[in-house]
């Protein structure tokens, strides 16, 4: 696990130098060696954090055998030792990056196929003056880019890029991204804040050389549904048992301590359940809690812990813990990203470096499975009933009270974006009806992002709702979310769940066997039963959450009036002042649902004034 940075430019715009900026710039992703390559228009930087074969030999930049290649890589591909065995390579290190490399080397671009992990890779091929670029096929690992049709910069993060003189000089605000943010508190790709800097896409190969770039989608979500779903629930439970065992093992390869965050639900209990039934020794086990007793999920943890027989370690924070990282969430996350679960996802990694260098978390479960609350609604909404009358809904539940007030919103929906506007109404965020009277005039612009998707067969409401999730909530939230927080402290973050061949597996599971009698995730606990009994998850699912509506009236109060204020938003330019305004009015009158649109306009605003300090 790394930091990756270099550029390619035909017009010579970025200079050698600014090579050790942009890998300063990521330094805490690896804090181990450094490296940088240059040759001609084409500059290599990277950052290393040992987890694999620690020794000097296998520090990055690193050059092929026969001197023609130059690979420069983040990530794990973790079937590096059976692809060097199928293909027969003689290696100089026990890295897996060199198995990529001289890969390459023998195949061509086609290797990244063969490859099972999460990875961004740049490698450049010296006789051919060619940069090849990939992205894992789930977006594990991310990679952003600078593009303005001449020049090209890549990073992963966004910092690194700004570190470039060319690239800062260009900065300038992408309004239709900020009204995206403000529907769905992220940013979806292939977009940034930033107008010219992109996000790559999962799955994607790109080739750049003097005569231009082309990208290829060497993996495609899509193309893994198959016409008819898997229905056998006895064939179900086998296969998707065996796929995940296998997929843990392969993560478990590492010649550093690791251990498993583990909060106590399904997800990340399965992963650690595999994980411990694997190794003879104590898997260390990482949970986290809050002082104050509501907020504490600790207990949860520590239960399935002892059942398992892990070295559990419990952090018990306080909410000041908490509080004192809302300062760095825009350092952290580059540009507006509201989802509060990174300050206890950063919490969490930052004390489980104390103790290893490798995590496995439990992500991706819900969205393979049908974990959330958004495909209930997606069902419920698709009533004929509710089509039929939702729009004498929307108004009756408005006068009900504050509870069925945030419901109705639901219902009010737009028929082209029905699936977003489910995911942002679920979350308390802006519907877009509310963004068109918030957002400047001048600046009004449609939403960019596809939630209409054509596949091979036709999914169900609950599924095309997850399907969705899939394409953007997982990779531009969750995935960024655990990447951002995990590497800020050096900690490398494995997720088994999204394997690609768990991730082709469930996407043609039937949604029966996702939800049966209203027990979502309903096949990924009859595997995990296999190894805990069913009764340590007799409760409610909760999940890890902080108390923001209650810091954003007290604690945080100060910060809500610092980055609503005339002076800051009218400076901003983004947003009406009066609509802001009267937003507030509503949220500290007693309506408190509306404590996520809040924190958005907040995290808008930190992120413009740290931006142009």
């Amino acid at each position: 696990m790394c930091g990756i940075a270099g550029y390619f430019s035909v017009n010579n715009v970025f200079s050698r130098d600014e090579l050790s900026a942009m890998a300063a710039a990521i330094a805490h992703r690896g804090p181990d060696a450094e490296g940088t390559y240059s040759h001609g228009n084409v500059g290599l930087a990277h950052r290393r954090l040992s987890i694999v074969d620690l020794n000097v030999r296998s520090n990055q930049p690193m050059t092929s055998q026969d001197g023609n290649f130059v690979i420069c890589y983040n990530g794990e591909v973790y079937n590096f030792q059976e692809l060097a065995l199928k293909h027969h390579l003689t290696l100089r290190t026990h890295s897996d990056t060199e198995v990529i490399l001289e890969l390459f080397a023998k195949i061509g671009p086609s290797c990244v196929n063969e490859f099972n992990g999460m990875f961004a890779i740049a490698l450049y091929d010296i006789q051919k003056e060619t940069l090849h670029i990939y992205r894992d096929r789930i977006g594990i690992k991310p990679i952003y880019y600078f593009w303005d049709k001449s020049n090209f910069a890549f990073a992963s993060d966004i910092k690194a890029l700004l570190s470039l003189k060319f690239v800062a000089q260009q900065k300038t605000t992408d309004f239709a991204s900020v009204q995206e943010f403000l529907h769905l508190g992220y940013i979806p790709h292939p977009h940034t804040i930033y107008q010219n800097i992109f996000k790559f896409e999962t799955g994607t190969h790109l080739e750049i050389n003097k005569n231009g770039m082309r990208f290829n989608r060497y993996w495609k979500m899509e193309d893994h549904i198959k016409p008819r779903t898997i229905t056998n629930k006895t064939e179900a439970k086998k296969n998707l048992k065996h796929l995940i065992e296998s997929s843990v093992k392969r993560r478990l390869i590492a010649d550093v301590p690791f251990g498993t965050f583990l909060s106590g639900g399904t997800d990340s209990t399965i992963v650690t359940a595999v994980a411990q039934s694997l190794r003879s020794e104590k898997v260390n086990t990482f949970s986290i809690g809050f002082k104050e007793a509501k907020f504490n999920e600790a207990e949860h943890a520590k239960a399935v812990a002892n059942h398992l027989g892990t070295n559990h370690h419990e952090f018990i924070v306080s909410e000041k813990d908490a509080i004192d990282l809302f300062p760095q969430i825009i350092k952290t996350y580059d540009e507006p990203f509201a989802d509060c679960s990174s300050i206890p996802s950063m919490l969490v990694s930052k004390l489980a470096r104390d103790h290893v260098k490798m995590a496995l978390s439990g992500d991706g479960g819900d969205e393979q499975f049908l974990g959330y609350g958004f495909y209930t609604w997606a069902n419920r909404l698709n009533n004929p009933l509710i089509k039929t009358f939702r729009a004498a809904i929307s108004p009756t539940l408005k006068i009900m009270g504050n509870r069925f007030e945030r419901a109705s919103y639901l219902f009010n929906y737009p028929a082209d974006r029905k699936k977003s506007h489910i995911f942002s109404q679920e979350q308390y965020y802006f519907s877009t009806s509310e963004i068109d009277q918030l957002i400047l005039p001048s600046l009004k612009s449609n939403l960019r992002f596809n939630e209409n998707f054509k596949l091979n067969r036709i999914l169900s409401p609950a599924e095309d709702q997850a399907y969705f999730d899939l394409n953007y909530y997982l990779p531009d939230d969750l995935l960024v979310k655990v990447d951002k927080a995990s590497m800020k402290y050096g900690l490398e973050a494995r997720t088994p769940l999204l394997d690609h061949t768990i991730v082709e597996y469930s996407l043609n599971i039937d949604e029966q066997l996702k939800v049966k009698d209203g027990v979502q995730k309903y096949l990924l606990k009859e595997v995990l039963y296999d190894y805990v009994p069913k009764e340590l998850f007799n409760r409610p699912k909760w999940g890890f959450s902080i108390p923001l509506n209650q810091w954003l009236k007290k604690e945080l109060r100060d910060l809500v009036d610092q980055y609503t204020s005339k002076e800051v938003i009218e400076s901003a330019g983004m947003l009406d002042y009066k609509k802001v305004e009267e937003l507030k009015k509503q949220y500290f009158g007693g309506k408190d649902f509306l404590y996520n649109r809040i924190w958005a306009i907040v995290l808008l605003h930190n992120w413009y004034i740290n931006s142009n300090e």
